[in-house]
């Protein structure tokens, strides 16, 4: 979601509800720098992170249709995350990046200032750039099909017209409340309380600092992890 002076990744983590909980984000040490975020409490990957170099990233599990599961699998998507995003180039690093015996995802990439769109379908990759001057939204194609993306998608554009100068509240509200009654396909869906959206997390990013605002929905908690570059971060 593009403003004036800043953009936003906002990311809603639709999960087991038995899967352990993620932690909190904190910041964490690679060879290419700073990562921030927070960590899937059963494989310790993630699918959400800001980089200390302004780089945001976004999981989003399968590619452009619903798979079958072939387990097992070589390595969680939320580990092969964290290894495409410990780079200068989060693009050149998938790429470049082996994904044989990897189960279909999608990456959102910001990167430079530019926003790319990168998925693996369990034989082939594909990048494509998006324009970064327009908001887009991405549904997982595990959990909601075409028309429920497509529905989502014109709940979005409604919501902009309303928003022409969003906040990062408004955004947070959007992700958390946007629906149309059907609570299995909401943007805070769910499932027979067995399958539901556990967590939100927004990035804010400028130009000389970013901000991960995360919500624990499970849990009833939030945290600010302002990232002044290159790493200097405060948590409220």
């Amino acid at each position: 979601m593009p403003s004036h002076d800043r953009v936003w990744l906002t990311s809603n983590r639709d999960e087991q509800v038995l899967r352990a909980p993620a932690s909190l984000p904190e910041a964490h040490e690679y060879e290419s720098g700073k990562l921030l975020y927070p960590v899937d409490g059963k494989a310790g990957g993630t699918w959400v992170a800001m980089h200390t170099n302004g780089n945001a990233m976004v999981l989003l599990n399968g590619a452009y249709r619903k798979h079958v599961p072939q387990y097992p699998y070589r390595q969680s998507r939320g580990l092969v995350f964290l290894k495409i995003f410990d780079s200068v180039n989060p693009k050149a690093a998938f790429e470049q990046a082996l994904l044989d015996d990897i189960e279909p995802f999608t990456l959102v990439i910001w990167q430079k200032g530019k926003l790319w769109e990168a998925r693996w379908d369990g034989k082939d990759k594909y990048l494509m750039p998006c324009a970064v001057h327009i908001p887009h939204i991405w549904s997982s194609v595990t959990l909601y099909d075409e028309e429920v993306r497509a529905k989502r998608g014109e709940w979005f554009a409604a919501w902009q017209k309303k928003h022409p100068h969003p906040s990062t509240e408004d955004l947070l509200r959007f992700h958390e409340f946007a629906g149309d009654g059907d609570e299995q396909n909401s943007l805070r869906m769910n499932r027979n309380g067995k399958l539901l959206t556990v967590s939100i997390t927004c990035i804010e990013i400028m130009k000389d600092n970013a901000t991960m605002h995360y919500k624990d929905l499970n849990a009833g908690l939030f945290s600010v992890n302002k990232w002044c570059m290159p790493g200097n971060i405060k948590t409220t």
